[in-house]
């Protein structure tokens, strides 16, 4: 939802009426997540996606209908084993969809959480799916006020309640609810989709793998900064538009930075004089995931100047170095694919083995860590 919020926030604003399609639950082999989102606008445009191909074409059909009648829609796709040319997601999973038509009138808030996401502003959308409350309607929660109704005053007081609650945590899923928000019935499903500012990467090291780690961390959703103290390689022209670059020396720096449990920390210039004090700063907070680029003698001797410096085993196993997965890689760019592998694989349990040499499962039911 939040790539395609651009596009859709500019058709809300031309007052053009578009069909959302939003996954709002998902088992087994599902290809996308709870809040992966499809729209269809005007002369038939569409953008993002809700399975990677495998249902869009009925999606963008069941779209159309609901912007021409109004009603929102909720609809299961799944495999088929009887009809092999049915509808259907051939990676054996299932998703569940909500298609509702948007305007300025039956979702007048729609543009101001366009505005907030887009600022990095924590908001919430609660949409009710199913139940005695009209399906479609949506409640804006922002950490200090809300915006909408979901049709009833003590639904809407549980509701809020529970969707700062998620949105402290970064979370996305379903919750039911009785018709005037009673908490242990399930007679409204509500659908609670948080806008979490978007995690950061701090990477430390102006050189050219820095720069190949930041355009991938951004591609991948995160807020980038560079930080280096040395100000004449620490140049907004030497990194890709929009990542932050920050000319302090890294553990001053970070040290006066909040970081969280999904900031990303990685180190990349391997000089004792940086990187002690640095990994002594991080090792001492919050983050999901620290790694320091290097040799194995580098790491030996870091790790011998950690301990000496006072760390202890349990902050010591948190560092990742030498930094990514073993991919061979040799340019910045192929290092940096291998440092974001690594995350990934950190964030979701994954191996990081061959999928060809591994059984069962290829998605793991839930993330390991927020990295």
């Amino acid at each position: 939802m939040r790539e395609i919020l651009p596009v859709i926030g500019g058709w809300y604003a031309a007052r053009a009426p578009f069909g959302l399609a939003t996954v709002v639950a998902t088992s087994r082999s599902a290809p996308r997540h709870p809040g992966a989102a499809m729209a269809v606008g005007p002369g038939d445009e569409v953008v993002g996606s809700v399975s990677g191909g495998c249902v869009e074409g009925a999606v963008f059909e069941l779209a159309r209908e609901v912007v021409a009648g109004g009603e929102a829609r909720l609809e299961t796709f799944g495999y088929s084993d009887e009809d092999a040319f049915a509808v259907g997601l051939t990676c054996g999973g299932e998703i569940t969809l909500l298609v509702r038509s948007v305007t300025p009138q039956s979702d007048p808030s729609f543009g101001e959480v366009a505005q907030s996401v887009a600022a990095g502003r924590p908001v919430t959308v609660a949409t009710v799916t199913d139940g005695p409350a009209p399906r479609g309607a949506t409640l804006a929660v922002w950490p200090d006020r809300v915006a909408g109704t979901l049709g009833a005053p003590g639904l809407d007081v549980a509701v809020s309640a529970d969707a700062r609650g998620e949105l402290a945590l970064g979370a996305t899923g379903l919750r039911h609810y009785g018709p005037h928000g009673e908490r242990r019935e399930d007679a409204v499903t509500v659908f609670l989709h948080s806008f979490a500012p978007p995690p950061r990467m701090l990477v430390f090291g102006a050189i050219d793998y820095a720069a190949a780690v930041a355009r991938i961390g951004d591609f991948l959703g995160y807020r980038v900064t560079v930080c280096d103290a040395r100000a004449v390689f620490a140049t907004p022209q030497r990194f890709p538009r929009g990542v932050e670059v920050v000319v302090d020396w890294p553990h001053r720096y970070l040290s006066g930075t909040d970081t969280d449990d999904r900031t990303v920390i990685c180190v990349l210039t391997h000089d004792p004089k940086f990187d002690v004090p640095l990994l002594q700063e991080a090792l001492r907070r919050p983050a999901a995931y620290i790694g320091a680029m290097g040799s194995r003698r580098t790491h030996d001797d870091r790790m011998k100047r950690l301990t000496e410096a006072g760390l202890g085993e349990g902050e010591l196993t948190r560092l990742r170095s030498p930094v990514g997965l073993d991919l061979g890689a040799r340019t910045p760019e192929e290092v940096a694919v291998s440092v974001a592998a690594e995350i990934v694989a950190l964030r979701w349990g994954g191996s990081g083995t061959p999928l060809t040499a591994t059984a069962g499962a290829i998605h793991p039911r839930g993330p390991k860590s927020d990295v």
